[in-house]
């Protein structure tokens, strides 16, 4: 936090006494990312009521720094210029709260800050879809409501070797069309459906347990009918490419297939993330060991 004559530090205290919260406080932008290095930050908050032009210019400074850029930046002052306002938006300030101190007001919108910029890190830059943070969050929120749903994880198969092969414009598409068929199966066969992006080329997605079969089937169907277009036409009619495997060896590789691993919670059998997490690596294994698109549901008991 930097302020100039304006003493944001004892309304904001005053108004997150009951949270979690620890302020800090710079003068510059090399104090500022001191404390980014050392702390964990949710958001810079600026405030003053001068001309407001070293202000500008520190918001200018942070967003121009790679490791600072992606924290919020809230500006505060009591009477600005629209000209000032605008500068700050034009210089990347994500909030700029000004007028009368309206308490409820300035904390619901700094939380909005927080929790957008929050959101915006756990989203997949690559195919928009919900990264891990929101995955493990709905996950948790599924097992408290004691649902019963299926966890399905996709992982594409022989990934690499197409990557390697075509190169890395070409396996980001490959992505990004999985993710899409992911997306338009699951919510045209169950709106309440969930579909989220861990990394690379795996995938999850959380169904209803009833609607295990129907989708997971429509997945591999539709996968497997739109993959082979993402190959060069001789590629596609040989049906497999020859590259390097991960020992350096050539290899034929054949076209890309999926692999979905499903764990089905059901009568209250999972309590915690970190059981479905273990048998669903192993399911994950097992599944890929298949030949061509498949998906295996986990029929063991809990372990």
């Amino acid at each position: 936090m930097r302020q100039d004559g304006i003493n944001l530090d004892f309304y904001l205290q005053r108004y997150f006494s009951d949270h979690e919260t620890r302020f800090h406080f710079f003068d510059s932008t090399d104090d500022l990312f001191t404390i980014c290095q050392r702390y964990p930050v949710d958001a810079i908050v600026i405030g003053g009521k001068s001309d407001f032009m070293s202000e500008l210019e520190m918001v200018r400074s942070i967003k121009q720094n790679v490791f600072l850029a992606m924290i919020p930046v809230i500006l505060y002052h009591p009477d600005p210029e629209n000209s000032i306002v605008v500068a700050a938006f034009e210089n990347g300030a994500e909030e700029f709260i000004h007028g009368e101190w309206v308490e409820k007001l300035v904390h619901a919108r700094i939380r909005a800050v927080i929790e957008r910029n929050r959101r915006d890190l756990s989203i997949n830059p690559s195919t928009c879809l919900p990264g891990t943070t929101i995955i493990e969050q709905e996950i948790v929120r599924q097992l408290e409501m004691q649902a019963e749903f299926a966890l399905c994880y996709a992982d594409l198969d022989n990934f690499k070797a197409y990557n390697d092969y075509y190169g890395y414009v070409y396996g980001d598409k490959v992505v990004k069309l999985t993710a899409r068929i992911l997306k338009d199966v699951v919510f045209d066969l169950c709106r309440e459906g969930f579909v989220g992006h861990i990394a690379g080329d795996d995938y999850i997605f959380i169904i209803p347990a009833d609607k295990t079969d129907e989708i997971c089937s429509k997945v591999l169907q539709v996968f497997d009918t739109l993959i082979p277009y993402r190959y060069h036409e001789e590629d596609r009619e040989r049906g497999f490419i020859v590259t390097k495997n991960r020992r350096g060896e050539i290899e034929q590789f054949p076209i890309l297939t999926l692999s979905i691993a499903v764990l089905v919670n059901d009568n209250g059998k999972f309590a915690h993330l970190g059981e479905l997490s273990k048998m669903l690596a192993d399911l994950k294994k097992a599944t890929k060991m298949k030949d061509g698109s498949n998906y295996m549901v986990e029929r063991r008991k809990k372990y």
